[in-house]
């Protein structure tokens, strides 16, 4: 697929799943502000995706216009266990670089599993994406946001428990909806 397929097949899934049912009640404001930056990696291994992570840490550090960053990185750490695994090393680079505090790191992979459930539990749809991605957040951004909502820690819970309503195989066709036809280009709509 290529990079503007990609690009639009991860639009897609932020506005119709993330925003559509509302997964994260900050990710609109951002979107429509056209503050988030989609981003896809070429990297092959893991240590050209901590290149990769490493410019775009650098790059919002350089552009303040940039509220949050989607890196997508669909040519490495397609099993969920290796990405998982690799976040320690993600999270390592945030400590290497001192930006620790400064940027936070979300993780979103097309085979998501939280720790206790099952592959194809609903529940898991709330960190699936279309491809495996890294968001980079500006903490002080998020702690902003997260002190100006109520009842923030009912986020997680709620989620799942729309998931689990939705079903795992309506998400599962949400998620195939965002690929298809993401060749095309997209406009603003």
């Amino acid at each position: 697929m290529s990079e503007t397929g990609i690009i639009n097949a991860t639009r897609k899934w932020v506005e119709d799943v993330v925003v559509g049912y509302n997964l994260c009640p900050f990710a609109k404001r951002e979107l429509v502000r056209d503050r988030v930056r989609f981003v896809v990696s070429d990297a092959g291994t893991e240590d050209e995706l901590l290149q990769s992570l490493h410019s775009e840490l650098q790059r919002l550090d350089d552009e303040p216009a940039i509220e949050t960053t989607l890196l997508i990185h669909p040519g490495v750490l397609q099993d969920f266990g290796s990405y998982n695994e690799f976040l320690d090393a993600a999270d390592g680079l945030l400590v290497y670089l001192e930006m620790e505090g400064v940027y936070q790191i979300a993780s979103f992979h097309p085979d998501y599993q939280f720790a206790g459930t099952e592959p194809d539990a609903a529940e898991n749809y709330t960190n699936r994406s279309p491809f495996p991605m890294l968001h980079l957040l500006r903490e002080a951004s998020l702690e902003a946001a997260i002190d100006s909502y109520p009842d923030v820690d009912g986020i997680p819970q709620r989620n799942i428990e729309l998931m689990e309503k939705l079903g795992a195989e309506k998400m599962r066709n949400i998620l195939r909806s965002c690929l298809d036809g993401s060749e095309t280009e997209r406009t603003g709509e």
